[in-house]
């Protein structure tokens, strides 16, 4: 195989990334970082579930890694895939696995942008304990379709030694314009519920995906900052930081499952592994100030 073990360093060969989801949130901020990094890539053409326009992508691009931030989430939400169900299979299921399938016979590491969202707290995790899920864990929530199915090719994808699986959850970046934000989605809602959750803060992990790139890491890895943080505690940061008038209602899951379809996953992810990797990485809560609040400052008093 073209790879070495799990953190082998690159080879000599100039870093050329083909990209998946291009018109995603995550794909366009890629090819952003690769231009302020002067790292060479390109976007696929190619449908993820469409293999021979995978091995095309391949043959002309000549990548060292392929990165795939495609998928579907559903619009406006994963309630969608409740009612799309064939269509979440097949890029979701049949679209990843079939990259992985086609980048392992070329000797290809995909770093795969997944989902944490498929655990729920329970008795051996409860909120507030600060016992995180590991990478090694079972995936305990089902309640969306969407999160079932990222939790079946996860399952599947740890038979694939060139994907290196990363968990992403409530992803939040400094753009509080863009409609994908944890941030901004809250700040839109007319209630909210008020629940610790490990989330990513994209402006600073980004970056760190690229480094794994370089660094040929594989496996499952927990995507998200050091801890938690609840959606009053951004809101509170919000209010001060961005908008002082800003105000907001809370309600309980039980108010909140009456005006959706499907149940939302809420969970700490353990970041030992990710943490050992990278030292640097940030709690939650600074990362938030750091890379979020401060650059979008328009408050005095914070």
């Amino acid at each position: 195989m073209g790879f070495p073990a799990n953190g082998g360093s690159a080879s000599d060969k100039p870093l050329k990334f083909l990209i998946y989801g291009r018109t995603g949130w995550i794909g366009g901020l890629l090819g952003r970082l690769c231009e302020s990094q002067s790292i060479d890539y390109a976007y696929g053409s190619g449908r993820l579930q469409d293999r021979a326009s995978l091995e095309a992508d391949i043959a002309a691009v000549q990548p060292t890694h392929v990165f795939n931030a495609a998928g579907v989430t559903g619009r406006p939400n994963v309630d969608w895939c409740e009612s799309h169900k064939v269509e979440t299979i097949r890029t979701n299921v049949v679209g990843t696995l079939t990259l992985a399938d086609v980048c392992r016979e070329r000797g290809l590491i995909v770093i795969n942008y997944a989902t944490g969202c498929i655990f729920e707290y329970d008795a051996a995790h409860p909120l507030g304990s600060g016992i995180g899920f590991k990478e090694e864990d079972t995936p305990n929530f089902v309640g969306s379709y969407y999160s079932k199915t990222k939790a079946m090719v996860e399952e599947l994808l740890k038979n694939y030694e060139n994907v290196c699986t990363l968990r992403v959850r409530m992803p939040i970046s400094s753009d509080l314009s863009n409609p994908r934000n944890f941030i901004t989605k809250i700040t839109r809602y007319e209630k909210v519920v008020n629940i610790p959750n490990s989330m990513t803060i994209l402006d600073e992990l980004l970056p760190i995906s690229i480094e794994m790139a370089k660094r040929n890491l594989t496996g499952i890895w927990n995507f998200t900052n050091p801890g938690v943080v609840s959606h009053n505690e951004i809101l509170e940061m919000y209010h001060e930081y961005i908008d002082p008038n800003f105000t907001w209602k809370n309600f309980t899951l039980e108010e909140q499952a009456k005006v959706i379809i499907a149940p939302r996953s809420n969970n700490e992810l353990d970041t030992t592994k990710l943490s050992r990797e990278f030292p640097e990485l940030l709690p939650i809560k600074e990362s938030l100030i750091k890379y979020v609040f401060k650059p979008n400052q328009k408050t005095d008093g914070a």
